[in-house]
């Protein structure tokens, strides 16, 4: 019966989502390209194995069109006979590219798989394919029908979390700048160092090492000030929300066998994987019943996970969850989240992976469990077991 384990994960930096940006300066295919060929020099692997590259790609316009993941794979130097997809799950495109690489590898589709991401929203604004509205939106009359007057906005839908639950502007602020807080820390204490490559900027002649969104003067005061982001009268802002970002982030999946094989000593099992759909007018709240449904397919409890890597795509959210869920707060993003590292849209999965994967091996954690929530109301689940 064959498995699937992970055996090394990479990401890029993260840089700002906006021109002057520290990876602004680099194509999404040759960020994508330089994430490659570092996993590859990592692990020795000869690309000309590779059975596939499914990499997660959310705004599919521009410069991330036409299967971005084939054009990374030239990009990077590897052999013609390696193809892509690219897979687009919204948020949680990359993780859902780890789900169909471990569900090929199981069934034999796959021997050896490179799963990941890659979003330049520098490049690429959020949006960017209805900019002109000229090519309309996907609000089709039907759907229109069946949720009359709705805009589908994420940022209402935090507000409807917040309203429902009862959060304060002041808690959703005391959340983001704990975030900043435990990246500013991870940064520091050198625990990103293992999971981090450098990103080669051409026009700029420098490597980007280190990710760029993390603030550190921060206050209550401070943040206090700021604008509303979507309601006059709520309390999401940008200090409480995802920042805008750019980055990239792989992952190796085979089998337990084939890595032997091939002298690699994996990461981690993946254990278990699910996907929900759930209520898209909120739309936020899917990692909570994710979380409720993976751990039952998995058979575990909340108890049971050593750490949670759960997006902060808004304050909301992750509070939401772990009201919900009972896991302790300590457990929850303990690098930091989106909110402080920023969240390039495609490569977010990816990257969660990654980090947890990496504070997994480094603090001996036997199970790890990863979530997110998805545009139209969606969220994917992971529970990964260490090896």
């Amino acid at each position: 019966m064959r498995d699937a384990v992970i055996v090394d994960a990479v990401r890029s930096p993260i840089g700002r989502g906006k021109p002057g940006g520290a990876l602004s300066g680099v194509h999404p295919v040759d960020l994508s390209a330089q994430v490659l060929r570092a996993l590859q020099e990592r692990t020795s692997l000869d690309p000309a194995v590779v059975d596939d590259v499914i990499w997660g790609c959310v705004s599919q316009v521009g410069e991330q069109t036409a299967d971005i993941a084939r054009y990374a794979v030239l990009a990077a130097g590897w052999p013609e006979s390696v193809p892509g997809v690219t897979v687009d799950r919204q948020c949680g495109s990359s993780q859902q590219a780890v789900h169909q690489a471990a569900a090929g590898v199981i069934a034999g589709q796959y021997d050896i798989v490179v799963a990941g991401g890659v979003e330049s929203m520098s490049r690429i604004p959020m949006g960017a394919a209805f900019a002109d509205g000229k090519l309309g939106l996907p609000f089709s009359p039907l759907l229109a029908q069946r949720y009359p007057g709705v805009m589908f906005n994420q940022g209402i839908g935090a507000e409807m979390i917040a309203t429902e639950y009862g959060f304060t502007r002041e808690e959703l602020d005391e959340h983001a700048l704990q975030s900043h807080a435990r990246a500013a820390a991870a940064i520091d204490e050198g625990r990103f160092a293992s999971q981090i490559v450098p990103v080669n900027v051409p026009d700029a002649d420098q490597e980007v090492t280190v990710d760029e969104g993390v603030r550190r003067d921060g206050t209550l005061a401070t943040l206090g000030k700021l604008r509303t982001s979507f309601k006059q009268d709520g309390v999401i802002t940008a200090a409480n929300a995802s920042q805008i970002s750019d980055g990239a982030a792989a992952l190796l999946v085979t089998t337990s066998e084939i890595a032997a094989a091939n002298g690699w000593t994996p990461m981690a099992r993946f254990h278990t994987g699910t996907v929900v759909g759930d209520d898209p007018v909120v739309m936020l709240k899917g990692p909570i019943p994710a979380t409720a449904k993976v751990l039952d397919r998995a058979g575990l409890t909340v108890g049971d996970i050593g750490a949670f890597e759960i997006n902060e795509a808004f304050a909301p959210v992750t509070l939401a969850w772990l009201r919900e869920t009972g896991a302790k707060p300590e457990l929850l993003n303990p690098n930091g989240g989106a909110i402080a590292l920023g969240h390039p849209l495609g490569a977010s999965g990816a990257r969660l992976m990654t980090t947890l994967l990496h504070h997994m091996r480094d603090n001996g954690i036997r199970y790890g469990l990863q979530s997110m929530c998805e545009g139209g109301g969606q969220a994917n689940a992971t529970v990964l077991e260490l090896l």
